[in-house]
């Protein structure tokens, strides 16, 4: 007992500092793309490319190269195909809006989750998670509401991106068993680069600025451009080991503290602080999304019936 509860107090530490390591990604990212200047697609290219170069030597190092065949290897392209999609939308969107607010608004994720594991992998959705998922979305159309009067269809890239990450998450239920996550890692990096390399070529060819190649203006930005990658790989791996110690449900309230720390980013460097209404739309997201989560560990033991 002592062993199990220490292995998950581990776990749970694990992923508090991964918590507290995410969001300063996206913070250099908002840096680089506002004060820098350089368009969001610049900036997420360099997130995969770095990710790919370190996670093949971490692999090179750890195992040689007779390990990096993957089993699934279109499908877990894919996979960096819907992670470059949605960190592209998640780099722009936070160059326009506050960091808190992109944040609360990609964690309907879990809800995202739930519906689409309803309607695509069939699976029995009881009326309490039901109630949940309606209402975390109220929770996010409040945070996005006054966002969407300032800027647009721009307040919407968070929802897509909590949406791709949702279909990625259902992939890595599918190909967990097959790779390693390392392996899952590099080839995601792969397909995240070659994704991210034609919409830039797109962007280029359209003039659409925010998905041009930019070039950063001093050594500086260059570090912070290698940070960003070095972050996102660590971050994730931190994920995934936090993963392997503690179970999902136990797990998942902790995520939470990464809009936590995006409030506190958010304030000290860029000034931002939440609305009280978009405190409300906060709080309705994480308390359903928590409860959507920790009601998913339980159902096993205590089947949730689909109506009442």
């Amino acid at each position: 007992m002592e062993n199990t509860t220490s292995q998950q107090l581990r776990g749970v530490s694990t992923m508090a500092v991964a918590m507290f390591f995410l969001p300063m990604m996206d913070a250099i990212a908002k840096w680089l793309s506002t004060v820098d200047s350089l368009p969001p697609a610049t900036v997420t290219l360099s997130r995969f490319v770095v990710q790919t170069i370190l996670t093949l030597l971490i692999i090179l190092a750890l195992t040689g190269v007779k390990s990096l065949r993957p089993v699934k290897l279109w499908g877990n392209l894919f996979r960096g195909f819907l992670m470059g999609m949605g960190s592209l939308c998640f780099f722009a969107a936070i160059k326009y809006m506050p960091l808190a607010d992109a944040m609360a608004v990609f964690f309907v994720e879990p809800l995202m989750l739930t519906l689409l594991s309803a309607l695509i992998l069939k699976e029995v959705v009881g009326w309490r998670r039901r109630i949940a998922v309606v209402v975390g979305f109220i929770g996010t159309l409040i945070v996005i509401q006054p966002s969407w009067e300032l800027f647009g269809w721009i307040s919407l890239l968070p929802l897509g991106t909590a949406a791709l990450f949702a279909v990625y998450l259902m992939l890595n239920r599918r190909y967990g068993d097959a790779d390693t996550p390392l392996i899952m890692q590099l080839y995601a990096g792969v397909g995240g680069t070659i994704t991210v390399g034609v919409v830039l070529f797109l962007g280029q060819v359209f003039g659409v600025s925010d998905m041009t190649l930019g070039m950063p203006s001093g050594d500086l930005s260059w570090l912070l451009l290698f940070t960003i990658g070095a972050i996102a790989t660590g971050g994730h791996l931190l994920v995934v080991q936090a993963s392997r110690l503690a179970p999902a449900s136990l797990l998942a309230p902790f995520q939470y503290l990464e809009i936590v720390m995006a409030v506190i980013v958010g304030l000290v460097v860029f000034h931002e602080f939440p609305t009280a209404s978009k405190w409300l739309g906060i709080a309705i997201i994480v308390a359903s999304g928590a409860y959507v989560v920790l009601r998913e560990g339980k159902k096993s033991d205590e089947p949730e019936p689909a109506y009442n």
